[in-house]
């Protein structure tokens, strides 16, 4: 069985597959606007958009920012490296500052490592916003996204109510060096501990890997055949999961992050029984407006809070 959900995993990873550029990094999205002969963009403002690594939902959110950039004569620069890589996420920073572009969104796989290139950008005037996960520890203009810790104890709230508040869960959460997933486990298991009975039998890290979160699974479950349910928190234990209670045909509860397509059909279809939102969905356009109003040096709020949506199955019929 375990042979069967690698190959559906690997049919589905070539099927979204996206093109790499030689680097390492992989280019979501052309500018909008052709180059000049001087290099620059026919449009206002260039702002750039850097991702922890390739994934869908970073893709809606690109359609979003799209949406807005061309409605006030903005090209997108979209970048991430075809792995989460903060070397290459820096490399990626180094190249935009260079080319002098206007505004720089930015999604940290290690807050401190970045610090340094985002305070350069900084400097140089370039505003640069973090999303997803912060960089407290940096000069950035601003963070958007949802509180981290609270998204946390909202996934173990939703998931202590499902179970009647006890019996025995499994963890899968991203990148272990990310801010943002430090924080969200640190609100799971704070209120968890806190507020229910429920049992954390392991807690496993994916290292943003699809591939990871897949075996990362398929051992909990091996290793615990009697657990309740499998929480994740983040986005990619979502699509891991639901392929893997697709193939086995698990009738266990499932809860993870984010607002897809994908994990719309999951809920419809059983697979999970509850999606929570950082409200990822209006990113894309909160990034371009907030870029668009430090460029020009208008003030903005240093935290700009998306909050925190569960949705589930009878929400969508």
């Amino acid at each position: 069985m375990r042979r069967l959900t690698r190959l559906f995993m690997i049919f589905t990873l070539l099927l979204a597959g996206c093109s790499n550029n030689g680097t390492g990094e992989q280019s979501l999205s052309s500018a909008q606007g052709s180059p000049s002969p001087n290099g620059s963009f026919a449009k206002d403002k260039t702002f750039g958009i850097i991702y922890p690594m390739t994934y869908p939902t970073y893709e809606l959110i690109t359609l979003d920012a799209n949406e807005t950039a061309a409605n006030n004569n903005v090209a997108l620069i979209v970048n991430a490296p075809d792995e989460a890589n903060t070397e290459q996420q820096i490399r990626i920073m180094e190249s935009m500052i260079k080319q002098g572009i206007d505004g720089i969104a930015i999604s940290p796989v290690d807050s401190a490592a970045l610090a340094p290139v985002i305070n350069k950008a900084e400097a140089t005037g370039i505003p640069v916003v973090t999303f997803e996960s912060d960089a407290p520890g940096s000069n950035r203009t601003a963070f958007i996204g949802a509180d981290n810790f609270m998204t946390g104890r909202q996934s173990a709230m939703t998931v202590s109510r499902l179970l009647g508040h006890k019996g025995m869960i499994i963890v899968e959460n991203g990148m272990e060096e990310m801010l943002g997933m430090q924080q969200r486990l640190e609100g799971f298991l704070d209120y968890l501990a806190q507020e229910s009975s429920i049992d954390v039998l392991e807690v496993h890290h994916n290292k943003g890997s699809e591939e990871q979160a897949m075996s990362d699974i398929e051992t909990m479950i091996d290793a615990h055949p009697h657990f309740d349910a499998m929480v994740g928190l983040d986005y990619i234990s979502a699509s891991a999961s639901t392929l893997i209670w697709k193939a086995k045909g698990l009738n266990r509860l499932a809860i993870s992050m984010g607002i897809t397509s994908t994990n719309k059909d999951a809920l419809i279809n059983g697979q999970l029984a509850a999606v929570i939102s950082q409200n990822e969905t209006i990113w894309g356009r909160t990034i371009v407006e907030t870029l668009l109003r430090a460029s020009k040096g208008e003030k903005v709020d240093s935290m700009l809070n998306t909050g925190i949506t569960e949705l589930s199955a009878d929400q969508l019929k």
